[in-house]
Order: C-alpha cells, then structure tokens, then sequence
C-alpha cells in the first residue's frame, strides 16, 4: 500500500494574527488543505493534532466523528510523528485519509494557557535550581558543549541565521525577509550566551494541515511517503547521553533512510528544525551529511544556501520564516511545496527531501523522506 499526502496547506497568513483563537488556525488550515487536496470534510475518517485543542474537539468542530484520532504531542516534532501513525494505521485498515491540523497562537497568545512548570517536574526538581528553564537556556548546555569539544566558532553559529535569511529573502510569506550578515547577528541583543537574539527562533502566530491517504484515494499530484522513523532520549536535556549530539536525530534519521532505501547522495532537499541556530548543525551531523564537527564550516562555505549543492530551510526556517512553538508542521509543509515544484524560492529538481523534527530540548525527534515519484 503506497501512502501519500494528498493535501498540505497553511493559514492565509502566518505572523501576528491577533484576531485569530487557536481553534480558527486549526479549521483554516484545515480548509485550505482539504481544498488544496480537492477533498471535502466527508472524506476524512482520521484526526491527528497536538495539544489544546486536541483531536476530539477538531473533530468536533469539523462535523465528522473519525474512526481513529491520534493526540500523540511530544513538542515540535509531533506532526512528523502523526505522519508515520496516520501512514501505520491505514495500512493497518483502521481508517482510509487522515486530517492532521496545527494551530498555534504563540505570539498573540489568544486563548492560550498560562506557561507553567510543577516544582515536582522532572525540570523543577533538577534543573530549574541551577537557572536551567524554558528553550534558550536549555539549549545553551547543548551549544556551549558541543562548541567546546568541536571548535564550532560564534561567527560559523552566526553564520546558520544568515544562511537561512537568505532563503526568508525570496520568501514573501517569511516574517524576516532582509539579509542580514555574521556582523548584525553578532550585533544582534544576547539572549542566552551563546545565542544572540538572531540565532533564537521567532514567536509567532500560525497553523497547517496535511492530509495522508493512499495513492488511489489522492486527487492530486500526490507526494509519496518513502520512509520515515521517530525516537525519544530524555525529557530533561540534563539527561541527555551526549550534549554534541541528539540519539533520537540518529535512530529516526537511521530508520527513515533504511525504510527509504536512500542514501545521503538521493537527496535533493532537507528540512531541519530549527529552534536555534546550532540544531540544523546537529541535523547535518547526525543524519550523516557531513562528519563530526564540520556542519558549521560546511554552512559557513555556502553549501546549504541558495545555490548551494544541499538546499537546507529553504522557506527560511523557524529563524526567519515563522515558529508558532511547535515548528514541524511547517517543515513539511515547506517540503511538499518543493517537490511539487510550488515554494517561493523554489530548489530546481527537487525528486527527494527529507524532513527532521525536534521537539522539547532534543527530548524527541522524527524523520520523513518524502518524494515527488516512486523510486
């Protein structure tokens, strides 16, 4: 059974979106994919999404009572995770076309909860008595680490935000589209050392849907789904086996390829969460694009940005494109788009792209190898 995704489609617009609660980004999202895919609500039977609401409610809202429904959320990368259960459960027969929506009002925060953390967490208890709390802090255990052991300079860490903006200058939707050089990132207002403010990821407002059927039931110039693979270390980055790199990139990245049957060299478009500049420079390495310790010059060099010979965020990235807070609906929004030849800053020949999420502080991770045609 071949399994595709028919539909994928985002909010109108994605930013600053004040007037919109998180339930209209999910149902406009929702919209437009369905329309994207030539479908209508009676066609769907599965409901995957992440968090509040969750999938009971967006079936609710929707009108439809689905068959299977899927509120899997392990942070950014759970839609990459909806993918590979949608594509299991309807191989398994349990439903026939799944709907998976995002909305997320992270900026204006209409009808979003308060952040809140449990002095009884894991987190409360180990890390936030030692300042560690919340993404920029986190992150910084991992970056730091991994710059000590490896040589990774603050201009080649700059140097992923530039690269990245380059593409956000063809985007017309990003929310960042000036170029910008190693000197204004540097320049730039210091978050969380390492990080200044323009290596951190955007807060904004947003959502997308996908739609995954078979290849029979698709109305459209399918996009095949080739091979994916998901994995989890540890909730807390503390616990994490190696600061230098993520075991759950690896072993998703590894079972994504081996489904595949790809190597590095069929690839023709990649897609890494980005939630701070250093991630795609764990990405690189731990997919096996490069080796150890050579991500930051290989960025540095130009290889991922435009024209380069590994096409990398190429709709700018949770850097300049859009971060609602959970980004990875948007990464494989932005792959579909180039296979199907329709991205802003469109890649030429783009046959296969692989898709690598993150969520929580490398907590989780997911891969999809994702093609415009059956090998």
């Amino acid at each position: 059974m071949t399994i595709v995704i028919a539909g994928a489609a985002e909010t109108d617009e994605v930013g600053r979106l004040p007037g919109h609660s998180t339930v209209q980004l999910h149902l406009e999202a929702a919209g437009n994919a369905l329309a994207d895919a030539g479908m209508t609500i009676h066609d769907i039977d599965g409901i995957a999404t992440v968090g509040t609401p969750g999938p009971i409610q967006i079936a609710h809202a929707l009108g439809i009572t689905p068959a299977w429904l899927d509120g899997t959320g392990v942070g950014g990368s759970s839609f990459l995770f909806h993918v590979r259960h949608a594509a299991a459960a309807i191989r398994a027969g349990l439903c026939s076309t799944v709907l998976i929506t995002h909305g997320e009002s992270g900026r204006s925060r209409v009808g979003a909860g308060r952040f809140g953390l449990g002095a009884d967490s894991l987190l409360g208890q180990f890390e936030l008595p030692y300042g560690v709390v919340g993404p920029p802090t986190s992150f910084t255990i991992t970056a730091l680490r991994y710059m000590k052991e490896t040589g990774l300079t603050h201009e080649q860490l700059a140097e992923v935000a530039v690269a990245q903006r380059r593409w956000a200058h063809l985007n017309p939707r990003a929310m960042y589209q000036d170029l910008i050089t190693v000197e204004d990132v540097l320049a730039s207002r210091l978050v969380a050392y390492p990080f200044h403010l323009l290596e951190c990821c955007l807060v904004t407002d947003g959502g997308g849907a996908l739609i995954v059927t078979t290849e029979e039931r698709a109305r459209r110039s399918p996009v095949y789904l080739l091979g994916s693979g998901e994995a989890a270390e540890s909730p807390i980055v503390s616990q994490m086996e190696d600061f230098t790199t993520s075991k759950g990139f690896r072993l998703s990245g590894e079972a994504a390829f081996a489904e595949a049957k790809i190597t590095h060299e069929d690839v023709d478009h990649l897609m890494i969460y980005d939630a701070f500049a250093h991630v795609p420079i764990y990405g690189l390495e731990d997919l096996g694009f490069v080796g150890r310790g050579e991500a930051g010059a290989f960025i540095a060099e130009g290889h991922t940005s435009p024209g380069g010979r590994l096409p990398l965020n190429t709709n700018g990235g949770g850097l300049s494109y859009t971060h609602t807070g959970m980004y990875g609906m948007f990464a494989i929004q932005e792959s579909v788009r180039q296979l199907r030849g329709e991205a802003a800053a469109q890649v030429p020949d783009v046959e296969v792209s692989v898709v690598l999420g993150n969520g929580g502080m490398f907590a989780s991770a997911a891969t999809l190898v994702l093609a415009n045609r059956l090998p």
